[in-house]
């Protein structure tokens, strides 16, 4: 692990810089926290990842399965952006909007809560309508009446296994993630010279 970049060597200095710089097509795309609304909390997996886990490794994690990529907020963000060229980000949005929602202590709040992710994903001509079928969408809108925590467990189920099976392989596929894959394979190749560690911001 480096301390800073500016103990790295000229080469390692390039490669890092071009790493980040792949990295940030997807972040630069992915406009964080502007578009989302109030439920779709894309630093939520920052809470979930380790703190300090190698950058190169992350990246190289999120081809291992689906859950290694949304406990990532790198991962996260850069998923987003790839579903976002798609016109399907409501599908991640509403999964994280779900596990959110799930953190809600009080009733009352939680009925709120419920109601608008409800208002916003679920229910017909939805601003950001999610991919599921009538079924779903009528147990959903009969879970509201309780409103307990798991009364969104079957549709963000169902929304999770879509972009798992259909959304997940194309982003592993894309151009942009497999030039990062790359990168953080080469950065892995030669730990002693070029860990890819990101800084700590002061």
């Amino acid at each position: 692990m480096c301390r800073t970049l500016a103990a790295f060597p000229t080469t390692c200095l390039e490669r890092a810089k071009e790493f980040k710089t792949r990295l940030g097509i997807f972040l630069h795309k992915s406009e964080l926290g502007c578009d989302t609304g109030s439920t779709g909390k894309l630093e939520w997996g920052s809470k979930h990842g380790k703190e300090n886990r190698n950058f190169s490794e992350d990246v190289l994690g999120w081809r291992e399965s689906f859950d290694l990529l949304l406990s990532s907020k790198n991962g996260v963000a850069a998923f987003h952006a790839f579903l976002k060229t798609e016109f399907s980000e409501e599908n991640l949005e509403f999964w994280l909007a779900c596990e959110e929602f799930k953190k809600i202590q009080s009733a009352t709040k939680r009925a709120s809560r419920a109601q608008r992710i409800f208002e916003e994903f679920i229910c017909s001509e939805a601003p950001k309508e999610v991919n599921i079928d009538h079924e779903t969408r009528e147990l959903t809108r009969m879970n509201l009446q309780t409103a307990t925590a798991t009364c969104f467990d079957t549709a963000q189920g169902k929304t999770r296994t879509l972009m798992e099976k259909d959304s997940y392989p194309r982003f592993l596929k894309s151009p942009a993630y497999r030039d990062l894959a790359a990168q953080a394979s080469a950065a892995t190749a030669t730990p002693s010279s070029c860990s890819l560690a990101e800084p700590s911001h002061t």
